[in-house]
């Protein structure tokens, strides 16, 4: 059995459909590497902060209570899968750095951020999603017994409002920033898509800029659907993980850059003309405008 006090954490952070889910797929398939058998387990970041009224959860609210349920998650995955580094992406974490870092203060970061006009045509989709059955079973394992009840009210009530919903959204998705009801009222679902991806991509941007450059390796999604190797291995490198150039290449073969420019195609130049606009400031920083 793994000694679960000598393993690495590693927290994948970027917006919602940034490349997070391939990301992690691609790093757990080498032997030693390990996550959560479900999609996210922003449950388990939130439990303690149950009520908190957005996911841009502050500092100060990682209590030794909060931080010893987390790290215990951590350790299970090490032990149950005798995991040397134990991967966790969930894209909410982008909002809340500083928090993640109180919690797990030895882990490293990989910030991969794409096109924020690509990830709002794509994220637009999950607002409009159907109920997918499996996906909420495999999750529902994770969510801390005393929060279900929490929950379950927040999830019959987001289906129900897709029912009634004008643009046929649910009443929410993805990370939830701050003032996000009023962020509801006052923009179409487009546009608020868009202001979810800036205010993921600032407020990962602005505690990694004061972290130790050891701490967190920077990914363009483009470069790495482009040239998933190179990337894979600077990735890899970081991390401390040695894995044979063969293994490294099987490891992406799946991977390529055919879903690039989709979002923006979706979406039709005047509305893209109009979301570069909105969050024109992020995309020029980034070099997407």
């Amino acid at each position: 059995m793994k000694n679960n006090d000598s393993y690495l954490s590693v927290i994948i952070v970027g917006a919602p459909r940034s490349g997070t889910n391939m990301l992690r797929d691609v790093l757990t398939s080498f032997n030693g590497v390990a996550t959560w058998p479900c999609d996210e387990i922003n449950y388990i970041w939130r439990h303690g902060n149950v009520r908190y009224p957005s996911d841009e959860i502050p500092v100060e609210r990682a209590t030794p209570a909060v931080k010893k349920y987390i790290i215990q998650q951590f350790k299970n995955v090490c032990e149950k899968y005798s995991a040397d580094i134990v991967v966790e992406k969930t894209c909410a974490n982008t909002l809340r750095v500083p928090f993640v870092d109180a919690v797990v203060p030895n882990a490293k970061y990989i910030f991969i951020y794409r096109d924020g006009i690509d990830a709002t045509g794509s994220a637009k989709q999950r607002w409009t999603a159907r109920l997918d059955i499996p996906y909420i079973l495999e999750k529902v394992r994770f969510v801390p017994k005393m929060d279900l009840p929490y929950y379950g009210l927040r999830y019959f009530w987001a289906r129900m409002y897709r029912l009634i919903s004008r643009e046929k959204r649910l009443a929410f998705w993805g990370p939830a920033l701050d003032n996000m009801q009023s962020i509801l009222q006052k923009h179409t679902l487009n546009e608020v898509c868009a202001l979810q991806w800036q205010r993921c991509v600032d407020n990962a941007e602005k505690a990694f800029s004061e972290m130790p450059a050891d701490k967190v390796v920077r990914v363009r999604y483009e470069d790495f659907v482009h040239q998933p190797v190179r990337e894979l291995t600077r990735i890899l490198e970081f991390m401390g993980k040695e894995v044979e150039p063969g293994k490294i290449a099987k490891a992406v073969e799946g991977v390529s850059p055919r879903s690039l420019g989709k979002g923006r195609k979706t979406l039709g130049e005047e509305e893209v003309a109009n979301l570069e606009a909105l969050v024109g400031e992020t995309l020029k920083r980034y070099d997407y405008l």
